[in-house]
């Protein structure tokens, strides 16, 4: 029986092509997956009893998400984020910030739609384009893979929906200015688009970048879209839990997409992500210098491969984009790093990249 021709034009998810090779070869260092070395703040875990001696917790919850971390989120993004709730903006609880994209993609797009990723995009976001029978325009970043407002202005045509950012950013590293936020940010508000901003690695940020939220801004509200996860700062991978902040004319929408998709997030997440964030972001920041050290360890180390090896400014997340001087097909190279090294990465052409070899590197595990 035949599948959805729209399913096949999907690119085939890199990280279980990856996994499958490291299990194939025991004793592989992972340098692919992005995730954390840490486990989630003793305060999550004990979330979990209380919730268990509760019988009313094992019904269903307000799609949206339930109130008590729908405050603790609030309060979050106004001390973190300067992002006030109010009557133009709503929180929504996500089963992870990939749903929150699913969520805003099929909430302001039709089929054919456009939709502008930066290159190098995050995978996820260029599937779910796909899947949503619309289509990615991608824009090239600079030589630092820095965000040029220029090329996104024109990019733009009538079927485009939204312009995509994500700060700081996977794969490259990238921490973009507030300047050039503000910017795209005004560019869309100017055109009657939305600016979907993915902020997953917000508390990850090194050697004095700082991140910027552009929902931050005033008047942004009704045409800004931000996502928010709980997987990384938190190590919370699993427990798929982040949240959206989206116009308040979208919510509706919003609701009706995850009501379909999963009703509402799963509550014991939510409980646990309630105590998350009562230990907060300095739970984060405390781990930040190991990060920190494994980073520069990375860097010095691939700094002695010069001319074999180039690595563009990375102040942020746990990735860096190594690009290979020479010509070779980065899933060969991959493949052949974990085969005879016992090293894994993620090759570039996940991320959009085809015009070199890059190999995207995740040190945050280490």
């Amino acid at each position: 029986m035949p599948e959805s021709q729209r399913i096949q034009a999907v690119q085939s998810p890199v990280i279980p092509v990856i996994g499958e090779l490291i299990r194939r070869h025991p004793g592989t260092i992972s340098l692919g997956q992005g995730v954390v070395n840490y486990p989630p703040p003793p305060e999550a875990l004990a979330r979990i009893q209380p919730f268990l001696a509760d019988p009313k917790n094992h019904t269903y919850k307000p799609v949206e998400g339930i109130p008590e971390l729908l405050d603790a989120i609030a309060a979050k993004l106004r001390d973190d984020n300067a992002i006030n709730v109010n009557e133009s903006n709503r929180i929504v609880v996500t089963a992870g910030a990939n749903m929150g994209f699913m969520n805003a993609l099929l909430a302001i797009a039709d089929p054919g739609d456009e939709i502008v990723l930066q290159l190098p995009y995050y995978f996820n976001h260029e599937m779910a384009i796909s899947i949503a029978n619309c289509t990615a325009v991608c824009v090239p970043t600079d030589e630092n893979f820095q965000l040029q407002p220029a090329a996104i202005r024109r990019a733009l045509t009538d079927r485009c929906r939204a312009v995509v950012t994500i700060s700081p950013n996977n794969p490259s590293g990238a921490v973009y200015s507030a300047a050039s936020l503000r910017e795209v940010n005004d560019l869309c508000r100017d055109h009657g688009i939305y600016h979907i901003n993915d902020e997953a690695y917000e508390y990850f940020t090194f050697d004095g970048a700082r991140h910027f939220s552009p929902a931050s801004l005033p008047d942004a509200a009704p045409h800004t879209i931000s996502l928010f996860s709980l997987s990384k700062a938190y190590g919370f991978a699993s427990w798929r839990i982040g949240y959206m902040v989206i116009p308040e004319h979208l919510y509706m929408a919003v609701k009706k997409i995850q009501d379909t998709i999963i009703i509402c997030p799963p509550v014991i997440s939510q409980w646990a992500a309630l105590g998350a964030l009562e230990a907060g972001g300095d739970y984060c920041r405390a781990h930040l210098g190991t990060i920190a050290a494994h980073r520069r360890l990375a860097l010095d180390a691939l700094a002695r491969l010069a001319g074999t090896v180039t690595v563009p400014r990375t102040d942020g997340a746990f990735y860096l984009l190594a690009r290979l001087n020479a010509k070779l097909d980065a899933m060969a190279v991959a493949e052949q790093l974990i085969q005879e090294h016992g090293v894994a990465v993620i090759p570039g052409d996940a991320f959009g990249i085809t015009d070199a070899c890059y190999l995207r590197v995740a040190f945050g595990a280490l």
